[in-house]
């Protein structure tokens, strides 16, 4: 992709809500639609990957996991939709459901080579499923595509890890605390990814802290990276409408400014967009910041 091209978007739904709960995140692609993402960016739809298993609220015995197979089965079919678009040279835009849709994505480009993933959150999502205290493959989804977990979903197509550790920048989380009173594993004591928490981006700025993570990817030997956005990165004053509340995060131009420069490195192949529940938007005015932000930053 050229630095001065503007990438050929399409946008595929993926309204999965295995790795999370039915809380009404699987209607997140019906409102950014709703809302104008497809026509403000000029993309293509790519169509829905709707899951063929109901839910189930049982934790299973042998991994721990909510949903491990049906996620699995998910998994497999979001990865075809996306390599194909891929193939045809589209930037995609996966609009979950919740973050385990991460694993289908990273699948189809592992397929295809080694590239990288720059992960913004509000969370690392980087618990073991024993020391997760709910199951959702949603808090644990970074570790599973970095080859931690069962291998139902850690290791699928024997292509473990989907993504290397060192291919890998988590970016303005700010769940540390809350994460170790659970138990889970400090991601920057435990791993060669490249964590830049929220307190650290406010220390450096904006700029140069997605700077850094950037070169990060850049001086590894990748074909691209991956952009993985969840919601509830955004500060909790003007994006309430998570499921997992945090105080604190970026504000909607921060998110616009960080997306403008993951761009501008010409080695974004895609983005995945998790999380943000529009039955907790009353009035339908966040979803129309949120699109305004995205639009913003990927024009």
């Amino acid at each position: 992709m050229s630095l001065h091209k503007k990438p050929e978007y399409s946008v595929i739904d993926a309204p999965s809500v295995l790795g999370l709960r039915p809380t009404g995140v699987e209607l997140l692609p019906k409102a950014l639609r709703e809302a104008g993402l497809l026509e403000q960016l000029n993309a293509d739809y790519a169509g829905m990957v709707t899951p063929s298993a109901v839910y189930n609220y049982k934790r299973d015995d042998e991994t721990k996991l909510l949903n491990p197979k049906a996620i699995k089965d998910y998994t497999l079919k979001l990865a075809e939709v996306v390599r194909g678009e891929l193939q045809k040279n589209k930037f995609p835009i996966v609009i979950g459901g919740d973050c385990s849709i991460l694993i289908g994505n990273l699948l189809a480009l592992r397929r295809l080579g080694r590239y990288g993933l720059f992960f913004i959150d509000g969370h690392s999502d980087f618990y073991l499923p024993e020391e997760s205290p709910t199951g959702e493959v949603a808090d644990m989804e970074l570790a599973i595509v970095s080859g931690h977990g069962p291998d139902i979903l850690a290791d699928l197509d024997h292509l473990k890890p989907l993504v290397r550790e060192q291919d890998i920048v988590v970016f303005g989380y700010r769940d540390s605390a809350q994460s170790a009173q659970y138990g889970c594993q400090d991601i920057k004591k435990t791993t060669m990814i490249n964590a830049i928490e929220l307190v650290d981006l406010q220390r450096l700025g904006l700029q140069k802290a997605a700077s850094l993570g950037i070169e990060t990817l850049l001086k590894n030997e990748l074909l691209g990276f991956w952009i993985h956005l969840d919601a509830d990165v955004l500060d909790d004053l003007i994006m309430p409408a998570v499921d997992y509340r945090l105080p604190g995060g970026l504000t909607f131009s921060e998110l616009s400014n960080l997306l403008r420069l993951l761009l501008m490195s010409g080695k974004a192949v895609g983005v995945s967009v998790t999380i943000f529940n529009p039955t907790l938007d009353k009035d339908g005015s966040i979803t129309r910041n949120f699109v305004s932000s995205m639009v913003e930053g990927l024009s």
